[in-house]
């Protein structure tokens, strides 16, 4: 599935919410807790009471391959557990030399059959080349990220730019400072499309969406930080929404962990439509 199908889901469903699936295994109900299945019966309640109301679900693959083999199992059953009409995210943060993300690209999108994978851009284009080169697949991009360590390198101020996007020791006349985030987000952009990629922009930025979108006005931004992280979805999707969604907000700890008891995949279920509730109030002024 492309951006394009997935905007389709969304205009259907009234919703652009993604589950993210961050099962950590020490959290999870008591009653699975110590069961050699208890992460995939976790993955399939979750599914099964969330998929009304979500378009997506994201993966975090370290919380499976920190299990080793018997991880990597799940994480696959728990793939194939989600139905063809929800976009499935491997959120890998692959990123390697070209020969090296090639074999990412073939584990993630062949073996795997994942729709779509995050990538770190610090190594440039030959590193997310091979994943932009599938056809029907979704390569997300870091943009601009929500934790505080983002400000270590990727609101650093560049010293100057000229029309050509070659470095100037100095300020001159023509030439513009630029944040490295708004350098990567306008590079990236041109090594694919608005329906083969993507970038992940934090909720906690949403201050920052509005000059993102006159960066990337086309392109779907994948959302994390609302719920537990304390990010705003009236202000991402404030700024964020296009006329063709767009956005693809992610809630991980806010669903899944709604509740540590029995009834974790009802308060899963409650939150994941309070979250569609509200998308479709925004849905309606696009």
């Amino acid at each position: 599935m492309t951006a394009t199908g997935l905007t389709e889901q969304m205009l259907l469903k009234q919703s652009y919410l993604c589950v993210g699936l961050d099962t950590d295994i020490t959290k999870l109900p008591a009653h699975l807790k110590g069961h050699k299945n208890g992460i995939l019966e976790f993955n399939k309640a979750i599914i099964d009471a969330t998929l009304p109301y979500c378009v997506s679900y994201k993966i975090n693959t370290a919380f499976y391959e920190s299990q080793g083999l018997r991880g990597w199992e799940i994480m696959q059953e728990t793939l194939a557990y989600i139905p063809k009409t929800h976009f499935t995210i491997a959120d890998a943060k692959r990123g390697d030399i070209g020969n090296t993300s090639s074999q990412y690209a073939k584990a993630f999108f062949e073996a795997m059959d994942f729709d779509a994978i995050t990538v770190a851009p610090y190594m440039g284009e030959d590193s997310i080349r091979p994943f932009l080169e599938y056809d029907n697949k979704v390569t997300i991009v870091l943009g601009l990220t929500s934790n505080v360590g983002s400000n270590d390198f990727q609101q650093l101020l560049l010293e100057a730019y000229d029309e050509t996007l070659t470095m100037v020791p100095h300020i001159t006349q023509g030439a513009r400072e630029k944040r490295l985030y708004e350098h990567v987000l306008e590079k990236v952009s041109a090594w694919g499309n608005s329906n083969n990629l993507m970038f992940v922009v934090g909720a906690t930025q949403a201050a920052e969406l509005d000059n993102i979108r006159q960066i990337i006005p086309e392109h779907f931004l994948l959302v994390p930080g609302v719920g537990a992280q304390g990010g705003s979805l009236k202000d991402v999707s404030r700024f964020g929404l296009t006329q063709s969604v767009g956005l693809l907000v992610n809630a991980s700890r806010a669903i899944i962990f709604a509740s540590n008891g029995e009834d974790f995949s009802e308060k899963a279920a409650s939150v994941a439509q309070g979250y569609q509730q509200e998308m479709a109030t925004y849905l309606q002024k696009v």
